[in-house]
């Protein structure tokens, strides 16, 4: 009895040890690989290779030992009835294992093609292009990849295999109820597809939604995360930039007009505050040097309107100059012309001498 015991616990033991050698080989030969191509990066600046010892190296290291450990029960005889338990224990890690490879895959391929197409330069339209097509599809394959993941485990089992033939011959009336649960999802997941491709939108576009100014920060596969300017974040539906107006101020563009209204009194010069627009606007670092103009654009028995136009290379450097050169246009008629400034007129009927 006793020599059967230690005969079972040394036959598990040298399982136990073959498993454990095979995974540990497969893991010092995946850190030495990793370890090169650390070195070659470094030495040669290659950003691929940097960028595959970011991603990849730990699932890496997770997913070599257990492809070794797999390969043991057939390179040393071991019976397969007996590690049947460990084997599928292995399977289901080496699909998650696989998994995790498979999506930071796609954030090799990210860094490439973020470092291929800038969005932190001024003429960034066909960087924001690809870009955010490829976040969108970046975001349809992990989720590919965990429902293949998920499937690949629990056909593992023979009961959910079971299971899993009788809900083919029902998959026509299922499929219906779950269209009809899932019909808003569907839609939104559809409705990125068009988002990502026709593009009304894309990373790092400055939009006005709900009243709201602010910059495309992130596309998921169900919602839309914009930045507004006071570093709030605003959650909008995919949809509804499908079936909702709003405004894209950099859709062809990053260029854009901007404008400012003043109000003054009639006797005004407004050849002398045009000659000073034109002299502070050439010196301004925001100024992109396309428009500069003043405009008389309406009049009533009050004041004169003027509308100062000035073009800019971006949205915040519009904002930032139609600011400063408002500031800069009232001070100047401040010192120069304060009788010009906006005013009320009040005539009093004088009295009859008596």
């Amino acid at each position: 009895m006793l020599s059967g015991l230690l005969e079972n616990a040394s036959e598990w033991l040298r399982w136990v040890l073959i498993f454990a050698g095979a995974a540990l080989t497969g893991f010092i030969l995946t850190w030495l690989v990793f370890k090169g191509f650390r070195w070659y990066g470094k030495k040669r600046d290659f950003l691929l290779l940097r960028s595959i010892n970011s991603n990849l190296r730990t699932p890496s290291l997770w997913l070599a030992p257990i492809i070794f450990a797999l390969a043991a029960p057939v390179t040393f005889g071991l019976p397969a009835e007996k590690v049947a338990t460990a084997t599928l224990l292995l399977e289901i890690a080496m699909y998650i294992a696989g998994g995790a490879l498979f999506v930071q895959v796609a954030d090799v391929v990210s860094d490439l093609v973020t470092d291929r197409y800038r969005i932190d330069v001024q003429d960034n339209l066909e960087g924001r292009k690809i870009i955010t097509q490829f976040q969108y599809i970046k975001q349809v394959i992990i989720f590919v990849a965990i429902i293949v993941v998920i499937a690949f485990i629990l056909l593992q089992f023979d009961r959910v295999r079971e299971l899993g033939a009788g809900l083919l011959a029902s998959a026509g009336v299922a499929g219906i109820i779950i269209g009809l649960a899932a019909q808003k999802s569907i839609a939104n997941l559809l409705a990125g597809f068009q988002l990502a491709f026709t593009q009304p939108i894309r990373i790092d576009d400055v939009v006005i939604v709900e009243g709201e100014w602010g910059k495309i920060e992130e596309i998921t596969l169900t919602y839309v995360v914009i930045r507004i300017w006071d570093e709030r974040r605003l959650v909008v539906p995919l949809n509804y930039f499908n079936e909702k107006p709003f405004q894209n101020w950099t859709r062809t563009s990053a260029q854009l007009l901007g404008y400012v209204y003043l109000y003054t009194d009639y006797r005004l010069p407004v050849g002398e505050l045009r000659k000073f627009y034109f002299e502070i606007i050439e010196k301004h670092e925001k100024w992109d040097g396309r428009v500069k103009n003043i405009q008389v654009t309406n009049s009533d028995r009050h004041a004169m309107e003027l509308r100062i136009l000035m073009s800019a290379r971006n949205a915040p450097d519009a904002w930032d100059l139609r600011c400063d050169i408002r500031e800069q246009l009232i001070s100047f008629i401040q010192e120069k012309y304060p009788e010009c400034l906006p005013r009320t007129r009040v005539e009093m009927p004088q009295k009859e001498a008596v």
